[in-house]
């Protein structure tokens, strides 16, 4: 399996580990007494602490996963994974690093590391795109 490839899978997985860590959390409220299992608000605004940053972390994947399974699977379809295969892990550990830094603190520090973050993935993103579009000429 390509480095393309395992990164598309990691990334879904990623995506389904951290919903199911929001089903936990949001069942344990409802069975809990803490909230009706039908209030749950999807931007994640009518919690705090953790759950808040944990709904909005996992909203942030599935924000972004269009674009990013887009390039993956054109790279794997097309078989041009040495276009992406280089940055692959890296990409990988940056959406991580953004999920994880989002669900650690809203300070400013940490808000300005997931930015970061981000902006390694969208540079990585545009990249990919340049090289893939390079090879259609």
């Amino acid at each position: 399996m390509t480095p393309t490839a395992t990164v598309l899978l990691a990334y879904v997985s990623w995506f389904i580990a951290l919903l199911l860590c929001l089903a936990v959390v949001r069942t344990s409220m409802v069975m809990t007494g803490k909230r009706a299992s039908n209030s749950f608000s999807a931007s994640g605004d009518d919690v705090e602490g953790f759950a808040r940053r944990l709904t909005r972390a996992h909203a942030n994947i599935y924000e972004n996963i269009g674009a990013v399974a887009a390039v993956l699977l054109y790279a794997i379809v097309t078989d041009q994974t040495a276009a992406t295969d280089s940055l692959a892990y890296l990409f990988l550990g940056a959406r991580i690093a953004q999920s994880a830094s989002h669900l650690i603190s809203t300070s400013r520090v940490f808000v300005t590391l997931r930015f970061g973050f981000f902006v390694i993935q969208v540079l990585i993103l545009i990249y990919w795109l340049l090289k893939l579009f390079h090879h259609i000429q």
